[in-house]
């Protein structure tokens, strides 16, 4: 496996830092530059082709050529037969509306350049930490908001129509807590969460059933994405807005006293962690302003904060930490735990 960056990792970090200074420090956090030394990805924009099949017979023959696209993003398994399966794409991807989804997604997100040196950046530096990790093919399409991503070993999809932010006219049916997050800003991020959450990258103890164990296996994720994309904001990957977000940051001894005073952390109740973990609007146990999800970053700051005392601790180590207990342990996070009375987020 040939080297990846060919600068040194002290080189790096002070390239990384001076480039960061001069965009978002208070955002950014160390990791390699890259800049110099990006891998080749495969990039294949498929929205145009999609939004041009005028035919049953075009519709068969796009997915012949792209049979994982046809079996895995669009779940072929999941129709009775192939007719049906071409019957109902060839009516989606035929309606007047689709015509509308192409020109917004090429307001939005133009030529396309900028997400694929987004993706090849942030693949780069998974291959850094993962030097095995074989940096997959990229398609992007319209689906008719089928969907938002889809990750295997070798490929990964983007529905781009399913980032067109508040201004499309079309949208998912989805939440509006869940909406929100759904920008261009989230295509990259969205995706380097899935890495970082499967058992490929993450290690957990699946006989663990704790509210923490759910904690640090989603603090690693985010912890994970934050190094592959080092100056996306904390807001972008949580999904939260930043008045959600600063808040979370201001408040953070009340989140920790009620997760104290409410036993959260050892409990294997289905129930306390659909409070904590789950999508929610807003995690009402904690305070009306108080975003849902609470749990998952709090998480996050327990990782952070164990990487920072164990600095010499790779990634990859990191990741494959999966006893929760020992991490939370041996992270030293612990918040100020106050009187809960007249406190309110």
């Amino acid at each position: 496996m040939s080297k990846i960056l060919t600068i040194s990792s002290t080189a790096a970090v002070s390239l990384t830092l001076l480039w960061a200074c001069a965009s978002a420090p208070s955002e950014c956090v160390e990791a390699p530059n890259v800049a110099g030394s990006l891998a080749p990805m495969p990039w294949q924009p498929l929205h145009q082709q999609v939004a041009a099949l005028s035919s049953q017979q075009q519709v068969v023959d796009f997915f012949s050529q792209h049979t994982a696209l046809r079996d895995g993003f669009f779940s072929r398994a999941a129709y009775p037969s192939d007719s049906s399966f071409i019957n109902q794409l060839y009516q989606r991807f035929s309606h007047p509306a689709f015509d509308s989804l192409l020109m917004e997604t090429e307001k939005v997100f133009g030529d396309g350049e900028e997400l694929r040196a987004q993706f090849q950046e942030a693949f780069t530096r998974m291959k850094y930490h993962y030097p095995e990790f074989r940096i997959p093919k990229v398609q992007t399409i319209i689906s008719g908001l089928e969907s938002d991503v889809w990750v295997s070993d070798t490929l990964v999809v983007v529905s781009l129509d399913y980032f067109l932010g508040p201004e499309a006219r079309y949208r998912p049916h989805i939440y509006d807590y869940i909406l929100q997050r759904y920008t261009k800003d989230f295509v990259v991020p969205a995706v380097l969460l899935l890495y970082g959450i499967g058992p490929t990258y993450n290690k957990v103890n699946l006989a663990d059933k704790t509210v923490l164990a759910d904690m640090i296996a989603y603090g690693k994720a985010y912890y994970f994405a934050k190094q592959m994309l080092p100056c996306v904001p904390d807001s972008v990957l949580m999904g939260y807005t930043r008045e959600e977000m600063e808040g979370s940051r201001r408040y953070e001894n009340l989140i920790w006293s009620r997760l104290v005073e409410d036993e959260v952390l050892y409990s294997t109740s289905h129930l306390v962690r659909q409070k904590y973990i789950a999508e929610r609007p807003k995690t009402l146990e904690v305070g009306e302003k108080c975003p849902g999800r609470i749990g998952a970053w709090v998480g996050w700051q327990i990782v952070k904060k164990y990487a920072d005392i164990h600095a010499d601790t790779p990634l990859h180590e990191l990741m494959m930490a999966a006893d929760a207990e020992k991490l939370f342990r041996e992270s030293g996070y612990k918040p100020q735990v106050m009187a809960l009375g007249k406190q309110k987020f």
